[in-house]
């Protein structure tokens, strides 16, 4: 992630062959793809989310929460703690609510904001008759709510979120079910779905269902850091891909 005032030099690679914009559904991630938040409603309500439910002190220090799942975050935030799986997974659903009224009670204060060129190329993308979509580690509500927040909820058709998928590759291959439905290739892997996310964790689960996947460094991992994971594009930001799709027209 550049530091804050910090140019970045715009930079893309392609795989020879592919066209970024001339896919049939895009499964968008949300923290680091569309939108950054300045506030730590939703990394707090982890916490506090458990200790309203168990009573039980945690935390997420230590835990790599980039890419990564609400519930495998919670997994892990418990592992961590030393609480035994028996102790806590009962309760799932219970901490799962609370964080979603945690966030909801204060969407209104929320700082949150988008990602360089992310309305155009959704616009774009939707002028080209692409079916657009999420694949989110977030709760269901909560990427909504944020999505919403920032204006972007009239894109998006469907969605892939982490309820009932700790896995990442798990939430994906849902959201790809969903678009092969709505584009009519239910039982067909001939539609072109492309993942589009900021980390590694993107790309394996994208890799996981025989996805195509778009790279953007636009959180917490660097171009060269993303790029050498073999993505079939990868770029500084969403603007740059958008200015590479001027040129070529």
């Amino acid at each position: 992630m550049p530091a804050p005032g910090e140019i970045v030099e715009p930079r893309v690679a392609m795989r020879e062959g592919f066209v970024w914009d001339a896919q049939d559904a895009y499964l968008f991630d949300i923290d680091g793809t569309l939108l950054r938040s300045r506030d730590r409603i939703h990394v707090n309500s982890f916490a506090s989310s458990v200790h309203a439910v168990t009573g039980l002190e945690v935390s997420l220090a230590g835990i790599s929460v980039h890419g990564a799942t609400d519930t495998a975050i919670l997994r892990e935030t418990f592992a961590a703690a030393g609480v035994p799986d028996e102790e806590w997974e009962p309760q799932l659903e219970a901490i799962l609510e609370a964080m979603r009224q945690t966030v909801i009670s204060r969407r209104g204060e929320m700082q949150l904001w988008t990602m360089p060129a992310v309305q155009e190329t959704l616009m774009h993308l939707a002028e080209r008759g692409a079916l657009l979509g999420l694949a989110t580690g977030n709760l269901e509500l909560i990427g909504w709510t944020k999505v919403e927040e920032v204006g972007l909820r009239e894109w998006f058709r469907f969605g892939g979120f982490s309820d009932r998928f700790p896995v990442r590759s798990a939430m994906v291959a849902d959201a790809a079910e969903k678009a092969r439905e709505m584009i009519g290739y239910p039982q067909s892997k001939d539609a072109k779905i492309c993942v589009v996310g900021d980390t590694p964790r993107d790309i394996e689960a994208a890799r996981a269902n025989g996805l195509s996947v778009i790279a953007v460094a636009t959180g917490n991992y660097g171009f060269d850091e993303l790029n050498a994971l073999g993505p079939d594009a990868c770029a500084t930001s969403l603007a740059v891909l958008m200015a590479d799709a001027a040129v070529a027209r």
